[in-house]
């Protein structure tokens, strides 16, 4: 069927989606789970609407409402299935779906094949006056597995649920695309005209894989060459309400990911006759137990440091503030560590701020047996460290876990890249440890804090560390500033469904994101 400018295009069947009423840009989200309680069934029009008669985009023709409507298209994105587990995804059909709506607004995308069957990178570029550097979005497409039985809606539906549209990629990060997309489709629509191009790069392997960001860097280079980049980044934190937002934070720096590999071993024999004192399991498991009641010192840098300092001021929790206040002025290690553990004890988020702390260990593989009646010689767990930089360096950390599991009967490993020593990875994670964050005068900085003043009136912005990863290497490494945002206020409870279960975001904060993201690209608007 022919779809109207404002009927949904290329929606998969059973594409009946809730809408809500919209809120004004500057309001705060209090409430919000009230204000999508009335959720209407609207088969086909999107949520936005337009305030006056519709433009056209770059080909002459109205862009559909539908693709200027974030949670329309979010729930298009997420009805795609781009699972990676490890060795990258099929994100070609959610591609030709996006490029399709690119082309709808007349602006020329262009699908990339890399070497694994539709496993695929989506280039789109709006071309600008040329008068400044072009800017690169960068988001990805593919997402991590799901654990179907643990959730409680179809991880691939796009389901509202009181106030929260939940699906795989809804936070991390087909959320944050479909913010930024819908944001410069509006602009289109008004028959914007931008000071320099800007380029679209919606891409594979972000999360895993052999065919990313490095891999396009090295054969299209010049498609994503780039002034500055904009990717998935700094969280929007709420106060306790959870809804009303309390700091609006940007990334300039991401923290440093490293493997550890614990293994054991020990006699392998037919497990009617069990060897306790001889097992690898229960030797590994030993050493583990003390490893997981064990973390690394607290270690403040400059982003850090201002980070806390911005988050001191925003809480409305005095015990909080207290806490912040307490740790900013320590002046020995121990009153560090007793007053980081009162902050951590008052946040509101208290996993993502011990994670701003310290270097980080996660448990994350364990391989051990391969047969039930046959007790394994050997046992091994990953361990996935991520370190901050400019804190401690990963080489440090690894002494300290062998140290700490000295006489346990454990051999601990630096996982490194193939037919790399030790010392070589070492090397390769202390440049990128020293890898300077990016710097703060830049025109999109300065976009960035006064789309947050206009968008979140009265709330912080500050500068941060991205406690994870990004696609953001191929860029750092030739000194292009990068930045990252999840546009969109988010509670703690939602930061842990983050590459869990139930992954949701609030609508209305997504929609007040895309408003973020409009006021972004309007300061390059000429």
């Amino acid at each position: 069927m022919h779809a109207t400018p404002d009927e949904t295009p290329d929606r998969p069947t059973g594409d009946d989606h809730a809408t809500t009423s919209r809120l004004p840009r500057r309001a705060f989200l209090g409430g919000v789970g009230v204000a999508v309680m009335g959720v209407a069934t609207a088969g086909g029009a999107g949520a936005f609407q337009r305030t006056s008669p519709p433009s056209t985009g770059m080909s002459g023709a109205a862009i559909p409402a539908a693709d200027m409507d974030p949670l329309d298209l979010l729930q298009r994105m997420l009805s795609f299935d781009t699972q990676n587990s490890g060795q990258g995804g099929k994100t070609r059909p959610h591609a030709e779906m996006l490029k399709a709506v690119w082309e709808r607004a007349g602006v020329p995308a262009e699908i990339i094949d890399t070497p694994q069957p539709d496993n695929v990178h989506l280039i789109a570029r709006i071309p600008g006056t040329g008068d400044a550097e072009p800017l690169l979005i960068l988001g990805h497409s593919d997402v991590v597995p799901v654990e179907r039985e643990n959730w409680d809606v179809d991880p691939f539906a796009g389901e509202v649920v009181d106030g929260e549209i939940y699906g795989r990629g809804a936070l991390d990060m087909k959320g944050a695309n479909s913010a930024m997309i819908s944001a410069l489709l509006r602009h289109l629509d008004e028959g914007a005209q931008f000071d320099r191009d800007i380029i679209v790069l919606t891409d594979c392997d972000e999360e895993a894989g052999s065919y990313g960001s490095g891999w396009l860097a090295e054969n299209h280079w010049d498609k994503i060459d780039a002034g500055s980049v904009l990717t998935e980044g700094g969280w929007f934190l709420a106060q306790s309400d959870k809804t009303t937002p309390m700091l609006i934070t940007a990334t300039r720096q991401d923290n440093v990911y490293f493997n550890l590999d614990i293994s054991a071993t020990g006699t392998a024999t037919h497990s009617s006759k069990p060897m306790p004192d001889d097992s690898a399991i229960v030797t590994l498991s030993r050493a583990l137990a003390t490893l997981g009641e064990w973390e690394a010192e607290v270690r403040l840098t400059d982003v850090t440091r201002e980070y806390f300092e911005a988050l001191g001021k925003a809480t409305s929790d005095r015990r909080l503030a207290a806490a912040i206040r307490l740790m900013l002025k320590a002046r020995s290690q121990r009153s560090l560590e007793r007053a980081a553990a009162l902050v951590v004890k008052h946040s509101d988020y208290p996993y993502l701020h011990r994670a701003l702390l310290r270097t980080t260990h996660a448990f994350v593989i364990q391989e051990a047996g391969y047969k039930e009646n046959v007790i394994p010689s050997e046992a091994t767990t990953r361990v996935n460290c991520r370190g901050i930089p400019g804190g401690e360096k990963p080489r440090e950390f690894l002494a300290e876990v062998r140290r700490l599991l000295k006489g346990k009967d454990v051999e601990v490993t630096l996982v490194g890249n193939e037919g790399e020593s030790e010392e070589e990875a070492l090397a390769r994670l202390d440049e990128t440890w020293a890898t300077p964050p990016a710097d703060l005068d830049t025109d999109l900085w300065r976009a960035l804090s006064s789309a947050s003043e206009a968008t979140y009136e009265d709330t912080l912005f500050a500068p941060a560390l991205f406690e994870a990863g990004t696609s953001l290497g191929p860029w750092r490494e030739k000194g292009v500033p990068g930045y990252g945002v999840y546009p969109y206020v988010l509670s703690n409870e939602q930061l842990i469904g983050m590459h869990g279960n139930n992954e949701r975001i609030f609508v209305e904060a997504l929609k007040q994101g895309a408003d973020f993201m409009y006021e972004v690209f309007g300061a390059m608007r000429v």
